[in-house]
């Protein structure tokens, strides 16, 4: 719905301060203007364009508070995109099944909630490197292991979401 505006005109007579004074015998006199021509007729003070008025500012302001709402709830979405990567190199001294790979990682951002995911690639490996696994995050990092029998692996990471 759009806002009609009220285009508001001052009512502008011949005289503006002229009065008729009348004595009212009990001690009290009264006023009357004497206008004269009216040169311009002024916007009508009523309930009606009152209202208007009213329901202008409140739309306005519901309009407003939707905005800031969107606008946070598309800022907490790009935030859940913004992504902090690195790489880390993971040794495993032990003979499989065992090992022993495990690393901590600090992230450069500290996070507000643990609600972020980490995704990996890995970029190299000496063995088989079977599953990544990524544990124990907090705000301000993770461990990051590996489950097969390499004794190494380089590891890329992601780190998306996190932030509000």
């Amino acid at each position: 719905m759009a806002y009609n505006r009220t285009i508001w005109q001052d009512h502008v007579t011949e005289f503006s301060d002229r009065f008729i004074e009348t004595d009212n015998g009990d001690g009290t006199i009264s006023h009357e203007p004497v206008e004269g021509e009216v040169i311009q007729q002024g916007t009508p003070q009523n309930a009606r364009n009152f209202n208007t008025l009213e329901e202008g500012t409140f739309s306005a302001e519901v309009l407003g508070m939707e905005a800031a709402r969107v606008l946070l709830l598309h800022q907490r979405a790009l935030n859940g995109l913004a992504s902090e990567s690195g790489e880390i190199t993971l040794t495993n001294s032990q003979k499989y099944p065992f090992n022993n790979s495990v690393a901590s990682v600090a992230l450069k951002q500290r996070m507000e909630t643990t609600a972020y995911t980490v995704e990996t690639d890995v970029l190299s490996a000496t063995g088989e490197v079977g599953r990544i696994v990524i544990s124990d995050k907090q705000l301000n990092g993770f461990k990051i292991s590996y489950t097969g029998s390499a004794k190494t692996a380089k590891i890329k990471f992601f780190v998306k979401g996190g932030l509000f």
